[in-house]
């Protein structure tokens, strides 16, 4: 479900392509059968061309990366989290308008 500004992320990659980023990483934890996922996709892929080559975006499949939803406190879907630095800058859990996205980046970009 990633698209050409959106990053699929796994337990392989997530070290080096989230945690070890220079700039920071909008992260969309979601699941193939969940609706409130599908609804918000195409708000992940509109912020991702918004701040295309500004902000890293991605997508985890927490259905096929459990792990990575137990390390982060996943509990429910679609969770996003904003890293910086290789931190947690900013979590939300269940849809998200795109303003609230938009400003948390904005301010992730200024910190």
């Amino acid at each position: 479900m990633a698209s050409e500004n959106v990053s699929e992320l796994t337990t392989d990659n997530f070290q080096a392509q989230v945690l070890e980023a220079e700039t920071p990483v909008l992260v969309d934890f979601w699941a193939e059968w969940c609706m409130p996922c599908r609804m918000l996709a195409p708000t992940i892929d509109q912020v991702a061309e918004d701040f295309k080559g500004r902000v890293k975006v991605g997508k985890v499949d927490t259905d096929s990366n459990q792990a990575l939803g137990v390390q982060f406190e996943i509990s429910a879907i679609p969770t996003v989290i904003i890293f910086k630095g290789g931190q947690v800058f900013k979590k939300f859990v269940g849809l998200t308008n795109k303003a609230d996205l938009d400003a948390a980046l904005e301010s992730a970009l200024s910190a």
